[in-house]
């Protein structure tokens, strides 16, 4: 770090073993990522009035090269906060995930999620409980009514648009987990 660890107690008393702690914590930051410039760290015991457990509020503020990046551990969700190192450490192992998203993002390494298949309903035959579905690349795809999902199969259409899990069955492509879509978002 290019300034040193900046470290503030409030509603209660500084504590050389939390602050120890929250030392040791940050130093192993600059393993996470070695430009950072900045850390600052608040530990915040709740007023005196409170009626529930003391539960623990810890904010971390990093910067680095064009970005600054929070955490705000809020108490409330924590049961386990009770324990000041026990909110440090949430804290702490919650700043490394920002870290690690904010290099993969540097280096183009975002997660991409595959788009699942989709098509529409080309022919339907309720009487055996399956249909087929015409992909966008013209194929065919076999589903079973049992496929269908968070909708009841006699209440599809032909020509409704579905988004599908492609396996391979014993006679060719069949589809599972299919999902009509609304014409905004999945029917379900």
């Amino acid at each position: 770090m290019q300034v040193p660890l900046q470290i503030s107690f409030r509603n209660m008393d500084p504590s050389a073993t939390v602050e120890a702690a929250i030392r040791e914590r940050a130093g192993k930051m600059d393993q996470w990522h070695d430009q950072i410039m900045s850390c600052q760290v608040m530990v915040e015991a709740p007023h005196k009035h409170h009626e529930k457990g003391k539960l623990y509020h810890v904010r971390i503020d990093v910067t680095l090269p064009g970005a600054e990046l929070v955490v705000n551990r809020e108490p409330d969700l924590h049961q386990a906060h009770q324990d000041v190192y026990v909110a440090v450490r949430d804290a702490f192992l919650a700043m490394q995930r920002q870290l690690e998203n904010y290099v993969n993002r540097r280096r183009g390494e975002v997660k991409t999620h595959e788009v699942s298949p989709h098509g529409r309903v080309s022919q339907l035959f309720p009487d055996q409980g399956y249909g087929i579905i015409e992909t966008a690349d013209g194929r065919e795809v076999y589903f079973h009514e049992h496929s269908v999902l968070n909708l009841d199969f006699k209440k599809i259409e032909i020509g409704a648009e579905v988004r599908f899990s492609e396996e391979q069955g014993d006679q060719g492509p069949q589809a599972s987990s299919v999902s009509v879509v609304g014409k905004y978002h999945i029917v379900g």
